[in-house]
């Protein structure tokens, strides 16, 4: 009976104990050549990070908008410009959550948490946090994980078993010791290298931010902004302090270090010609710069102000409420209430039907900002959704002429005329959004739309294959490949689709098969299914 116990105990304890992580003092941290890379292939690393971000979508977690999506990766991108290893592949995301967090997964999936942005002051804060989830990838900390686990996990169990197996002839204290002493020798070991992990993230990520010509100070005053949340209240610490413990020794530890960075580029200051990219930024020396601008990559800091508050706006349960919001604020104090905020408000009137109001605003908007492209845009949406057809083509043509390409006004433009559900709007939507045929594959929402126009245009075909990219995108690989088989019988594919079909299923078979031995399950369709067979 003891053993019994015992055995249930000791399982219990392995299933509710974290992931296991190898110990590591700060300043031994695994070598970059280890034989991670032998556990978990790089392809492995992809696969799973895909799989978790199809699962976020599915989940209906994932905050899907080109326009934000645009500026988070041009920001991520700025970072990875300036790090050393620029070739690794990165996919940056939006969570649709009010809380402050941000995490890196395998394969170089980074999440960011609406609510993180919301908080920030500025987007070098964000772009710290970038800087610092980054280094959790290019150092590898996770497959570290992994490779620390295979390693540590067998000792810990057998000496927890050789405790239960004494504690079986009828000590019970030993029993409770052996696991409690077990788990809690796994639970140091990865605190331990959790910590070693963040402050090399941190070291790391701060010199991306000098790199890249943003603040390097800019991770300690965000950190210092995340203690005094601990103090807010009684709802508890931010999410991200969860998973980033932020301490006051970690605090003064990354200001001291943007503070040498920052010192030493100054002291190099002079020793740059007019030609030199430290002519825009003193705090990028010779040996950061590599002869690279990347003070060029980084997007517009004015942007930011406007990225925030339209997050603010889609990622509000209620955009009647958010725009009642607006109108406090603006009453509150007209002459604070700033242009970003006229554009949030604008956009959460147009989400409330109330698209006829925001028109004002927006043009307004677009008449001060020319430059900004996002005001013109929101402008061409409210119109579509007010009625005024003719002047928002005439608006999302004039766009493309000025941005040939651009996501956001294909898949804008795309959207309004799928919402017309016409035979001619169908093929317009379909031409609009050739461009991304070949750019689009792994975006759902160009799957979804390019799907729509497909089926409104009446060529079945196409259509079938976009939505059974959307399933597989939103993380339903199992309906991917019963549609794709579907339409892998009909007699009425040429030689090109067939291939195309074969192909795809081809690719996500082994991933399905992984989804399924993972447990990971599919939720019910979310409307996304293909159009009966002719």
């Amino acid at each position: 009976m003891h053993l019994r116990i015992a055995t249930i105990a000791l399982a219990l304890a392995l299933a509710t104990s974290q992931p296991l992580r190898a110990q590591a003092a700060p300043d031994a941290l695994p070598d970059i050549g280890s034989s991670a890379g032998e556990l978990i292939t790089p392809r492995e690393e992809t696969i799973y990070g895909a799989i978790t971000l199809r699962q976020i979508r599915e989940s209906g977690m994932l905050l899907e908008d080109p326009l934000i999506e645009g500026w988070i990766n041009s920001l991520g991108y700025a970072l990875i410009a300036a790090s050393d290893r620029p070739q690794k592949d990165f996919t940056f995301f939006m969570i649709r959550s009010r809380d402050i967090n941000a995490f890196a997964t395998l394969g170089g999936y980074v999440a960011v948490n609406a609510g993180l942005v919301l908080t920030a002051e500025n987007q070098d804060e964000v772009a710290a946090v970038l800087g610092h989830e980054i280094s959790h990838v290019t150092q590898r900390h996770i497959v570290r994980a992994v490779e620390a686990a295979q390693k540590d996990q067998l000792p810990i169990m057998l000496a927890m078993l050789a405790g239960i197996v004494i504690g079986a002839t009828g000590n019970g204290d030993a029993v409770q010791a052996a696991v409690a002493g077990g788990t809690g020798l796994m639970q140091q070991r990865q605190i331990n290298f959790t910590r070693g992990g963040e402050q090399e993230a941190d070291r790391i990520g701060i010199q991306l931010l000098a790199r890249a010509g943003f603040n390097p100070e800019a991770m300690a005053n965000f950190f210092s902004r995340m203690q005094l949340a601990t103090r807010s209240g009684d709802a508890g610490p931010p999410e991200f302090l969860r998973t980033h413990p932020v301490t006051t020794n970690r605090i003064a530890e990354a200001r001291d270090r943007a503070e040498r960075i920052v010192g030493e580029e100054l002291a190099n200051a002079f020793n740059f010609t007019g030609d030199d990219v430290r002519a825009q930024n003193p705090l990028l020396s010779r040996e950061l710069t590599n002869g690279t601008d990347f003070v060029h990559i980084r997007p517009d800091p004015t942007l930011f102000a406007w990225a925030r508050e339209r997050l603010r706006v889609l990622s509000a349960d209620s955009a009647n409420q958010t725009a009642a919001d607006y109108q406090k604020q603006r009453e509150a104090d007209p002459n604070d209430f700033t242009a970003a905020q006229r554009y949030g408000e604008a956009l959460a009137l147009t989400r409330a039907n109330r698209a006829s109001v925001a028109i004002a605003q927006l043009s307004a908007l677009a008449r001060e900002y020319p430059d900004n492209y996002w005001a013109e845009l929101a402008l061409a949406e409210a119109e579509h959704s007010a009625g005024l057809h003719e002047r928002s083509d005439a608006r999302y043509d004039a766009l493309l002429a000025r941005l040939p390409g651009n996501e956001a006004v294909l898949l804008g433009y795309a959207r309004s005329l799928n919402e017309r559900s016409t035979r001619e709007s169908g093929q317009r939507a379909q031409e609009v959004l050739r461009p991304l045929l070949l750019l689009g594959a792994y975006d759902v929402e160009f799957q979804r739309s390019f799907a729509r126009a497909s089926e409104l245009a009446g060529d079945s075909l196409r259509a079938a294959e976009a939505y059974a990219e959307a399933a597989y995108l939103s993380g339903r690989a199992d309906d991917a490949l019963t549609q794709l088989r579907t339409l892998q019988q009909r007699d009425d594919l040429d030689y090109i689709q067939r291939a195309r079909v074969d192909a795809r299923i081809a690719y996500i078979t082994p991933i399905a098969i992984e989804m399924q031995r993972r447990g990971i399950t599919q939720r019910q369709n979310r409307g996304l299914a293909p159009p009966a067979q002719p």
